[in-house]
């Protein structure tokens, strides 16, 4: 499985106060996409080179849930794996699907979550 890119990420329905804090940390915003799952916006912060947090807004959840976002380039493959593992698809079997990406929110059996993402190449 290739993973390329690996990094927290906060789901908060206060998400500009947290960009605010990160943005005050030296972080600037690599990118914004909304409309996913037809409610959540993700901002992508970075500092560097060498680091990134993503940071979503989501009125759904009543207060913050950290998971760690995992970019792969086969998105089957990782979310197979997860599943063999005892990991659960916390909306069912719905995957998010926007015009460039893919993404579940995947959660083991203890409760830890990764938010499988897949970026669709052109």
């Amino acid at each position: 499985m290739k993973i390329t890119a690996f990094n927290p990420l906060i789901v908060t329905p206060k998400a500009e106060e947290v960009v605010a804090l990160f943005e005050e940390l030296g972080f600037e915003r690599a990118h914004t996409k909304e409309g996913i799952n037809g409610h959540v916006t993700s901002v992508d912060l970075k500092l560097g080179e060498d680091f990134r947090v993503n940071v979503a807004q989501s009125e759904v959840v009543p207060q913050d849930l950290t998971a760690i976002r995992m970019n792969v380039r086969d998105f089957q493959e990782a979310y197979d794996f997860l599943v063999s593992k005892g990991f659960k698809n916390a909306q069912g079997d719905r995957i998010a699907e926007t015009s460039s990406s893919m993404s579940a929110l995947m959660v083991s059996p203890s409760g830890f979550a990764i938010s499988l993402s897949y970026h669709k190449r052109k």
